[in-house]
């Protein structure tokens, strides 16, 4: 948390001390690369490229990525990332990462790979769950892992499903549901990562970032290739090409490679993190479905008991006239049913929170 919170002052820090024709020189190039004028805007950026803007060095980076406006060189396009990260631009940081990935600079990229996970980027979440679970370049954790996975999925990442049903095979009930847990809380602090950045980049600033960089944030649910895993750690690959949210698609040349595997463990399963049980007594429910015959909850109460998300919280039937409303209980918050539903939802079952 220490590093993002320096990250954020950082880039307070450099949108306070910018220029007005700087900024005004950054708008009008994502002005004309709106209008489709890529070699226009290219122009614009390049002056406050080089004096340090960090979301023209950010758009410049993604002209290279693109191969808009310029020759697409994926090399450039990693330089002016690095740059734009380093002046605190938490796109061009997220972006960078996974370049440095891409190439196989595992290292490197892990710790951007991180800071993007904790801003809620599904393809980092991925790539970092992956990595946690074989245990390279950072710690084993069996619960973080299926946790982060789990996210990624829900926001649309294809290989995640297949990786989770892998991990099942591995990773404990126990161990599972703490992950489900985890899930939420993980998810809420990305929300307030990037509630926190965004304050902070208004800070100073004349124009918001929205106006002076090319494309929002990444999306919720992009979609990307395959990854595949190695003995060391996933390499990231080619993502949506061309949309429309520049900063959260990459592209390559390349065919995609193989999809996602999970590395066999070799060794014993990890002792479970050190975290708080689930609870299975609170007074937040999930509803399941209404169902006028009580045959039909029962059969969708077979199918769905033995998941992680529902394992320790007790079957309610709650009675509205002649339907069965059918409810797991004992959860501790609207946060872990919502984070419960989600993961049921991904599992091609819907549910909705609800209080006693």
């Amino acid at each position: 948390m220490g590093r993002i919170n320096r990250m954020a002052i950082g880039l307070a820090g450099t949108l306070g001390i910018l220029s007005a024709p700087l900024q005004a020189d950054t708008k009008a190039g994502v002005d004309a690369w709106t209008r489709g004028d890529f070699a226009g805007a290219v122009r614009e950026w390049q002056p406050a490229a080089a004096n340090g803007d960090a979301d023209a060095l950010f758009n410049l980076g993604q002209a290279y990525r693109l191969g808009k406006g310029v020759t697409q060189d994926v090399a450039k396009a990693e330089e002016l990332f690095g740059r734009a990260a380093a002046l605190g631009h938490p796109q061009a940081a997220d972006n960078y990462g996974l370049l440095l990935f891409q190439r196989g600079d595992q290292a490197r990229a892990i710790p951007y790979i991180s800071g993007a996970a904790g801003r809620g980027d599904p393809r980092a979440q991925y790539l970092l769950g992956i990595a946690h679970f074989n245990g390279q370049l950072v710690a084993k954790d069996w619960v973080r892992a299926y946790a982060l996975v789990s996210l990624a999925q829900q926001q649309g990442i294809a290989p995640a499903t297949a990786a989770l049903k892998q991990m099942d095979s591995y990773i404990p009930l126990e161990q599972r549901q703490q992950a489900v847990q985890l899930s939420a809380q993980l998810q809420s602090q990305a929300d307030a990562t990037r509630t926190r950045q965004l304050a902070a980049q208004d800070l100073g600033a004349s124009l918001p970032r929205a106006a002076t960089s090319v494309g929002p944030a990444p999306p919720r649910a992009p979609t990307v290739a395959a990854a595949r895993t190695t003995d060391i750690v996933p390499r990231p690959v080619a993502g949506t090409q061309g949309s429309a949210g520049a900063g959260a698609d990459f592209t390559r040349t390349s065919p995609p490679p193989r999809p996602a595997t999970v590395v066999t463990p070799r060794a014993a399963p990890p002792p479970a993190t050190a975290a708080t049980p689930p609870a299975t007594s609170g007074p937040w429910r999930i509803q399941l479905g209404a169902f006028g015959v009580a045959g039909n909850a029962d059969a969708l109460w077979s199918k769905v008991r033995a998941r992680p998300e529902l394992a320790g919280h007790p079957r309610i039937n709650a009675r509205a006239g002649t339907i069965t409303k059918l409810q797991a209980g004992g959860f501790a918050s609207q946060l872990a049913a919502k984070a419960a539903c989600a993961r049921l939802a991904a599992g091609g079952y819907t549910c909705v929170a609800t209080q006693n």
